[in-house]
């Protein structure tokens, strides 16, 4: 700071010298003006200033020439010139070692303020650290609830794989002891599983309105990113002036105006057409160019948790839990995607809940250059709906109403590892959301997750390849499934000839068949 003031001071000179007009009607001193330099309360400077050593400059006034007459010869001139230089040499110094001292009163002032600030910083830098370890605390906490809930249903699933060995040695034993071979046990055993689900499954004709006992379950209709203050989705989802979300009827009790046409406004929604405004809870509170009435309009229980807005539309209570539908430890949210599809939502759930298909629809995507196993199965329990593919990689679960959820062990993006999911080092979680939003159409909710590659999440503009793969691969689904709901549609059984990789998709639609149906005991379903 020294050297850098030192400087400084030694280049005034030169950055402030002007020429002194010579006056000869006034005595050069006549010109000068003196600035007064502030010390120790408030007076002289103090000699003994470190400052001062350095600005120690005679004041030349003392010593310029008088020159009384009229003109000056050159020596004079010259004379008169060299000490209007030093002059202003050494006014210069004084300046900036007024400067310099006014400085260093404004630091002597600031320095325990700059103090105070500093730990008031330092304050807020240790609070905010509190409350980060807090809060990852709470996520250990849940992620610690998640192994423990993961490792009691990997128990159970186990338990239920063991008795359905010793119900199979069982039978077989059984069988054997009837004087029949064990070639023709075991044919005869095929025989019973293959025809028992063709007996009892047809899903044909035209596609039926969504049942009203399917509506009593929560629904995942939205992604918490994808619902700002000031948007709604088609169910007429909004945030209200607390910021916690609300369902809507779509119909204006005025006029029958859609409300999803309309917007938000200060948290309530407001009809496009005469701007009566509803509240969460369906209130309407303003009704503009009228006078204020009592309405209404139908409200649905409506929550947030985990990243999703949840909603009840079934007429029955709901039921206290939701269930959670995050990935497993160790992976991280990379994909989030919304699409509108043409089709009904259990054929799409057929769909998803066969990986058969793949080395023969998706062969320009994620299942390019894959074999075609001589035998494919789905391993599961006698009652439940998840289970592992054999010989893919691949666990998978259908979650009711709607949902599928799926972990991918893989080597690097579309290659599969290993037999089995924890044989592999890295592994992609897919959640599907099924959501019927009318007869024929279909909204998906398409989550994608890694344990790996976690630098991917910040590379710009990756939502977007996401959701071009996403839709790639759903194109070549619908293609095929699009077909399959205009044969429907004229009559034919969608599950007309069920084998053994169909074991998933057909318990899905005997689950369906018995709920529609009013089954007390719903199929593959522990008892409640």
């Amino acid at each position: 700071m020294t050297a850098i003031a030192t400087a400084a001071a030694l280049s005034l000179p030169i950055s402030l010298y002007r020429p002194a007009k010579i006056n000869t009607k006034k005595s050069v001193r006549g010109g000068f003006r003196v600035f007064a330099l502030f010390g120790e309360e408030g007076g002289l400077v103090d000699k003994k200033s470190a400052w001062s050593t350095l600005f120690d400059v005679e004041d030349p006034r003392s010593k310029v020439p008088q020159c009384k007459g009229k003109f000056l010869d050159v020596n004079q001139a010259l004379e008169v010139a060299r000490y209007d230089i030093q002059y202003c040499d050494w006014r210069a110094r004084q300046d900036v070692l007024t400067i310099m001292l006014l400085h260093e009163k404004v630091v002597e002032v600031l320095n325990p303020l700059a103090r105070d600030y500093k730990s008031i910083g330092t304050m807020k830098k240790e609070l905010a650290e509190l409350q980060e370890d807090l809060a990852q605390a709470h996520r250990q906490v849940h992620i610690s609830e998640a192994r423990v809930a993961t490792a009691l249903d990997k128990l159970a699933y186990m338990e239920a794989l063991v008795n359905d060995r010793l119900l199979q040695d069982r039978h077989t034993s059984g069988t054997d002891q009837t004087c029949a071979s064990p070639s023709t046990s075991k044919q005869s055993l095929d025989i019973v599983k293959g025809k028992l689900p063709r007996k009892s499954l047809n899903v044909s004709g035209p596609v039926q309105p969504y049942n009203t006992r399917l509506k009593n379950f929560w629904f995942p209709v939205a992604f918490s990113t994808d619902l700002k203050d000031d948007t709604m989705e088609p169910w007429v989802i909004f945030r209200g002036k607390d910021g916690i979300p609300g369902c809507v009827q779509n119909t204006c009790a005025h006029r029958a105006c859609p409300l999803h046409l309309g917007s938000v406004n200060e948290g309530r929604i407001q009809c496009p057409y005469h701007g009566w405004e509803y509240s969460t809870d369906g209130k309407c509170e303003k009704m503009p160019s009228t006078q204020l009435r009592n309405v209404k309009i139908k409200s649905l229980p409506c929550f947030e948790q985990e990243g999703m807005i949840w909603i009840w539309p079934g007429d029955e209570p709901p039921t206290a839990t939701i269930p959670c539908l995050l990935p497993p430890s160790g992976f991280e949210i990379h994909a989030e995607i919304v699409m509108e599809l043409p089709i009904e939502h259990g054929l799409l759930l057929d769909n998803l809940l066969d990986l058969a298909h793949a080395p023969f629809t998706h062969t320009s995507t994620f299942a390019k250059g894959w074999s075609v196993p001589s035998l494919v199965k789905f391993l599961t329990p006698a009652s439940g709906l998840q289970g592992y593919w054999d010989p893919y990689p691949i666990d998978m679960e259908f979650r009711p109403p709607c949902m599928v959820l799926s972990t991918i062990g893989i080597s690097k993006p579309g290659k599969l590892e290993g037999q089995n999911t924890r044989q592999c080092a890295t592994h992609l979680h897919q959640l599907h959301v099924c959501l019927p939003s009318s007869r024929k159409k279909t909204r998906l909710l398409y989550r994608m997750s890694l344990d790996f590659a976690s630098v991917l999440k910040h590379v710009p503009f990756m939502q977007y390849l996401w959701r071009h793969f996403a839709e790639q691969v759903l194109n070549e689904d619908l293609r095929l499934v699009l077909g399959q709901q205009e044969r429907m549609n004229n009559g034919a059984n969608v599950w007309n000839l069920p084998v053994g990789y169909d074991k998933l998709g057909v318990r899905y639609r005997l689950w369906r068949d018995a709920l529609e149906k009013g089954a007390k005991q719903l199929p593959f379903m522990k008892p409640m």
